[in-house]
């Protein structure tokens, strides 16, 4: 595991899990620290400022690092968040930059709470972890790239979704939609469909995984919403198989630069 990675996993379990967040950010985040998540200042500062407050009210601290890779100077992080022996569980899906040492210099998330049984009987956060295929990177990033521009945002083509996304085996872990490729298709297919996707901000991939944030907006009863969209996307011979998602509403103000 690389240093980028092991620096990211420290970030929460040494700053949040342990309590240790001022010993943390001073030893793992570089010259600045460009905060993206809602409610957290930019820089040491705001990160101290903002859990030393949340270590007080939340005295108990269950947190989970589930999948993790990296892609040039960006690391991915997803982990899962137990709060106060169950008071609250929460999906966090983290992005970090580094610099050259490797240090976090840039943060942005989605959270969302964790559901323990989807549509399907499965969970936020469970199937593999491991991964693989690392001779596909690039040709898997392109096909999640071409699968959100293509499909997802306004306008796009949603008659060749099986190029994409696999018609034998499709696992969905969001909370409200089941496993297979023709939820899905009635799912993007829809008319008037409420998520639309706008922009990619970035894209993350290892191997047989990639993580997108995205700014999105949801329409309903003629209202729309800006939203910060993740999407994991673990892809098996040149088609997605498995898929996990996390959105939150973009607050219209913020503390810092915004959720992206």
């Amino acid at each position: 595991m690389s240093q980028k990675i092991n620096n990211a996993k420290a970030i929460y379990l040494e700053g949040i899990r342990d309590g240790n967040y001022r010993e943390a950010v001073e030893k793992y985040t570089g010259a600045r620290y460009t905060q993206h998540s809602t409610g957290v200042k930019d820089g040491k500062e705001g990160f101290i400022e903002f859990f030393e407050d949340f270590v007080q009210r939340c005295p108990v601290r269950d947190i989970q690092i589930v999948r993790t890779w990296e892609d040039g100077q960006y690391v991915f992080v997803q982990a899962y968040q137990n709060i106060n022996n169950g008071e609250a569980q929460w999906v966090t899906t983290d992005f970090f930059d580094t610099d050259e040492n490797d240090k976090m210099i840039e943060h942005w998330d989605v959270i969302q709470a964790y559901v323990d049984k989807t549509p399907s009987g499965h969970t936020s956060i469970d199937g593999p972890t491991e991964v693989t295929d690392l001779d596909k990177t690039e040709e898997n990033k392109a096909l999640v790239r071409s699968l959100i521009q293509n499909a997802l945002m306004p306008g796009g083509n949603t008659s060749k979704l099986d190029q994409y996304v696999s018609t034998e085996k499709y696992i969905q872990h969001n909370p409200e939609v089941e496993d297979g490729f023709e939820a899905f298709q009635r799912l993007v297919t829809a008319p008037n469909r409420p998520l639309n996707y706008q922009e990619i901000v970035l894209l993350v991939g290892q191997g047989n995984f990639v993580a997108t944030l995205c700014k999105a907006t949801w329409t309903e009863n003629g209202k729309s919403q800006d939203f910060a969209q993740v999407d994991i996307f673990r892809i098996e011979n040149g088609k997605v198989v498995e898929h996990w998602d996390c959105a939150e509403p973009v607050p219209e103000h913020s503390v810092n630069g915004g959720k992206f």
